[in-house]
């Protein structure tokens, strides 16, 4: 499964704003006693209350509050219309991502992640590779990781002061946001990397645009 996309802009100013990653899938490490498994969207109702235990307990763990627009928070009503991908141990969940896919079988993803504090480790890569391989045993083309944010601004001497600014802020920022930890993560599925840009007006706008839009994601 591979990942293509295009992108133009018309009469505004472009800022690189990282890469999004599409990765071919391998063989899964599969944890001894896991087991994964896809829960079609018309018998979640059932398991909706494990799902929401994950959830409650992944963002105590983690000291987050649920985000938007960027990506998708707990919402039953929202959950309830999409297949489910899970990871059971002792055939309870122990994770879980709702899977996102397009009519013509093109493209594959998911939206919200959750998992239990105490999984066992690589449980998120068995979830990502299986979800691969079950995706493309289903005619999909596609599978799309998401988004690096920042990654691949170089600090170079002439790079306007933004890009500077965006490299130490990826290098350094970890305290914010694992912008490094993050590509890391999804390199180890040897993906396709594709530049993604931000597009706004010159001069201070653009840096306003982006605080509403930190502001937007963070439910502000």
């Amino acid at each position: 499964m591979w990942r293509r996309s295009a992108g133009r802009s018309y009469h505004l100013h472009a800022r690189h704003a990282g890469g999004q990653a599409a990765a071919l899938c391998g063989a899964p490490r599969g944890e001894e006693g896991a087991r994964f498994a896809i829960i079609a969207r018309d018998e979640l109702a059932a398991h909706l209350p494990r799902l929401q235990e994950i959830s409650e307990s992944w963002l105590r763990e983690k000291g987050h509050r649920e985000k938007g627009f960027s990506v998708g928070r707990f919402d039953p009503a929202y959950l309830a219309r999409f297949d489910c991908a899970v990871v059971l141990r002792e055939e309870k969940i122990v994770a879980f991502a709702n899977v996102w896919a397009t009519q013509d079988r093109t493209e594959l993803s998911i939206d919200l992640m959750r998992h239990d504090a105490d999984m066992p480790y690589g449980t998120m890569d068995y979830l990502f590779v299986r979800l691969m391989q079950w995706g493309h045993g289903q005619g999909y083309r596609w599978f799309t990781l998401g988004l690096a944010p920042l990654s691949g601004l170089e600090a170079r001497r002439l790079a306007p002061l933004w890009a500077r600014l965006g490299a130490l802020l990826y290098h350094h920022g970890q305290a914010l946001y694992g912008f490094e930890g993050l590509r890391s993560y999804k390199e180890k599925f040897s993906p396709v990397w594709e530049p993604r840009f931000i597009a706004g007006p010159q001069g201070p706008a653009l840096a306003r645009a982006l605080f509403d839009l930190q502001a937007l994601i963070g439910g502000k």
